[in-house]
């Protein structure tokens, strides 16, 4: 007598990520009530019967991938028009006083909508499962976490989503941010069957005073909720850390208390190695954006340092590129050439850095990041459309970074629900949900314009 079960995956190469990194040249993965129950070599038909069987020949079976820290707000201004209106920054800072701090107070519960709608089919399409959003939008504070989980779950993914909080504009400001994240929290957190979950978000300590980061920390205890924070992406934090503290942002958030296992360090490019032994110590974990850093051209981060130490690090896109194929891709080739070492970074690095490494990060690890019985049934199912090399276990991880594209995604699988299917969602309109999306990009590039060049929105002291 046949075992029933939900969902059937059959004859497909199985990239497991268990302890053992086991892939299975021709497995299987049996799914119900939204958990793995079974993974093992041959077909699966013999042992199980199946309300949807999906034969797996000539594809490859993986974790759903995870993005460790993004904006979907960040997907508003591609191609805008508005960058030819604007003096070209000449570095970070200028960057976002010229472009993101002039955007964000512009931005509305439509656009958080529509901004998160665009990244989760974006990320649907390129096998994201998973991931950490923030949004600074300083006109539109209260409530504006439900518009942002309202469009995640339209598509059907699962994810931390956040506010971020700042004070260079006034000092109320961020404690307002906060309570939107603690309002979030309270009303998602506990609730095992949402996919979508509050976290906590500081800007940058350059923009944050002590008290908010007390605050933060009260509130991470009190809710056992995620922090994260962006930490040494330009020179301008730590100058302002040591001119106004004494101390580098690193030190300075570590003597607040704010550095800690529920901690996300995001980018950490100009970390030095004394702080890198407090992030061990501490065991926070660190983001990495390397796209995100050579378009704003702040350095490249010590992440072979940082793995050496055993420091853990997931992979974000940091609302640039939503193809997390390209992230790991770009992740494999930077830190070789930025030392002139091609035996820096290997392809099972990277991978653990979008898997994993990340679901470690968000304290799911015991549930996510591998193909294993008992977790849930986050996977994606690739579907090569030339490989140029065979594809077997010896060779599966060297294509996962340097071949294989969104392109190749052919189906999508969140807590045991088909998302995508032969590369189409099937859980939302997808040609009416981007037609909605370009009329609110549309109506926001004309305030942009209108606007003209925007004000200089110097940090507050």
């Amino acid at each position: 007598m046949r075992e029933k079960v939900d969902v059937l995956i059959r004859e497909a190469l199985v990239v497991t990520m268990n302890p053992e990194r086991r892939v299975l040249d021709r497995g299987y993965i049996a799914i119900r009530n939204g958990l793995i129950v079974d993974v093992g070599v041959g077909d699966g038909g013999d042992k199980y019967s199946a309300e949807e069987s999906i034969i797996g020949k000539k594809s490859v079976v993986i974790p759903g991938l995870q993005c460790a820290h993004t904006h979907f707000y960040g997907l508003l201004l591609t191609g805008s028009p508005w960058f030819g209106k604007i003096e070209p920054p000449t570095d970070f800072q200028q960057n976002l006083q010229r472009i993101w701090w002039a955007l964000d107070v512009l931005l509305g519960y439509d656009e958080a909508y529509a901004s998160a709608l665009m990244g989760s089919i974006l990320f649907a399409h390129s096998g994201v499962t998973n991931f950490f959003d923030n949004i600074s939008s300083p006109n539109a504070i209260n409530g504006v976490l439900d518009y942002i989980e309202h469009a995640v779950n339209e598509v059907g993914i699962r994810g931390f989503i956040s506010f971020e909080a700042t004070q260079r504009r006034s000092i109320e400001e961020g404690f307002r941010g906060l309570a939107e994240n603690e309002r979030f929290i309270k009303k998602n957190n506990q609730d095992e069957s949402k996919l979508v979950k509050g976290a906590i978000y500081l800007h940058a300590s350059f923009t944050v005073k002590d008290e908010l980061f007390i605050k933060a920390i009260e509130l991470s205890y009190k809710y056992n909720a995620l922090m994260a924070i962006h930490a040494e992406e330009g020179l301008v934090d730590v100058y302002h850390n040591i001119e106004h503290y004494g101390l580098r942002p690193v030190e300075r958030m570590h003597k607040l208390g704010f550095l800690g296992p529920r901690t996300h360090l995001v980018h950490l490019v100009q970390a030095t190695d004394d702080e890198l032994e407090l992030v061990k110590k501490t065991g926070s974990h660190v983001a990495h954006n390397p796209m995100s850093n050579m378009l704003n051209a702040v350095g490249v981060a010590k992440i072979p340092e940082m793995l050496k130490m055993g420091i853990n690090v997931g992979l974000g896109n940091d609302g640039y590129i939503f193809d997390q194929f390209e992230n790991m891709r770009a992740a494999y080739l930077l830190h070789k050439v930025w030392r002139r070492d091609p035996r820096v970074m290997t392809p099972l690095e990277v991978f653990e850095m979008s898997t994993l490494n990340v679901a470690k990060m968000f304290h799911q690890d015991r549930i996510l990041g591998s193909i294993e019985p008992g977790k849930k049934a986050d996977l994606v199912i690739i579907k090569p459309k030339t490989p140029n090399t065979p594809i077997n276990p010896q060779s599966i991880y060297g294509h996962l970074v340097n071949t294989f594209s969104s392109k190749d995604v052919d189906t999508v699988i969140v807590d045991g629900k088909v998302i995508l299917k032969e590369g189409r969602l099937i859980t939302i309109d997808e040609e009416k949900a981007v037609d909605h999306v370009h009329r609110v990009v549309e109506k926001l590039w004309d305030k942009l314009l209108s606007k003209g060049a925007p004000q200089l929105d110097y940090i507050k002291q």
